[in-house]
């Protein structure tokens, strides 16, 4: 444990220092994404977590490859800090037969059952069931796996949240219910969707344990995941985090974001990014110095264009590949 920068879990400077680092790979390949769809480069649609890395990542932290999760429609920050493999990530977006879902699935369904990345999920709330689903499977056989449900502010108004932490919570089963609240939905704030000021306090409907957090503090989300995380593996059952976060982007790549003002977009950009802050945070601690933070920066973007570099290099799928991969054999 870093003596440093406490946290529950255990992480070392050198762990503090990779999750860093990771954040600087999902935003620099958000970044990188946005520029190929503006170009016309890359084609459908994509949700951008720009803004969001600290929820992701901090949770990420927490969990062991053997652990599973379920991600969103915003869903590349939460698989690149699972670990799934970020050269098929990009080939997947250009639609290459050496991406994640041999260039079919694109943006909203990358998945990589080898590093416990059940899936993006394109449908709201879709990934509620497929989470309940793995953790009863963890505890039928008696394994101490734990799956992470990410989700979005808005898909918690959806039948599935609600049937979903209900099975988990009568059963005590092994999942984490983790709500990225980015203030919010397709095109309005949350707070004229629910009645509530914390949607963590649907927990006790359920009665399971639920906490809100400031997403943007790594350290904060390490802390809550970790105790969630624990819990489950004891045989606890679940836990409802919603972790406050802010996407810089639009919902997806056509959203002109009327709906905000460009002074809160400022505010969070300015006073609440999570790797501006969490920097200062190494630095101050004496974990990292400027040099040393500048050059993980760097050798991060250096990662991204190799991965560009490796989509471009694929082939796509021929037409004979149309109805492959749909069944189980």
């Amino acid at each position: 444990m870093s003596e440093k920068i406490p946290n529950k879990a255990h992480l070392d400077d050198a762990a503090l220092i990779e999750a860093f680092r990771k954040m600087w790979l999902i935003r620099l390949f958000e970044e990188k994404v946005d520029f190929f769809f503006a170009k016309g480069m890359i084609h459908g649609t994509t949700h951008l977590c720009v803004g969001e890395e600290a929820t992701a990542v901090g949770s990420g932290s927490v969990l062991r490859k053997t652990d599973w999760i379920t991600a969103t429609h915003r869903g590349h920050g939460q698989t690149i800090a699972k670990g799934t493999d970020i050269n098929k990530m990009m080939a997947e977006l250009f639609g290459k037969t050496s991406g994640t879902n041999k260039g079919k699935g694109g943006s909203m369904h990358i998945a990589e059952i080898e590093t416990g990345n059940l899936g993006a999920n394109g449908v709201v709330g879709g990934g509620y069931p497929i989470a309940v689903g793995a953790a009863l499977t963890a505890h039928m056989k008696h394994t101490d796996q734990v799956a992470l449900c990410y989700a979005g502010d808005g898909s918690t108004n959806e039948g599935s949240f609600h049937e979903s932490l209900n099975m988990a919570s009568i059963w005590k089963l092994p999942v984490i219910f983790f709500i990225e609240n980015n203030q919010y939905g397709m095109s309005g704030p949350i707070k004229d969707m629910a009645m509530v000021k914390d949607l963590s306090i649907r927990s006790v409907a359920y009665g399971m344990p639920g906490i809100t957090i400031d997403g943007n503090n790594l350290i904060e989300v390490v802390n809550a995941t970790y105790d969630a995380v624990e819990r489950a593996r004891r045989g606890e059952g679940p836990t409802l985090i919603e972790a406050k976060t802010y996407r810089w982007k639009g919902h997806s790549k056509s959203d002109a974001k009327k709906y905000r003002t460009r002074e809160e977009e400022e505010m969070w950009r300015t006073q609440r990014d999570p790797i501006a802050n969490f920097r200062i945070e190494l630095i101050k601690a004496g974990i990292l110095n400027d040099a040393q933070a500048d050059d993980i920066q760097a050798k991060a973007a250096e990662t991204i264009e190799a991965a560009v570099a490796f989509a471009e290099a694929g082939v796509r799928p021929d037409a004979d590949q149309l109805m492959t991969d749909i069944y189980a054999d």
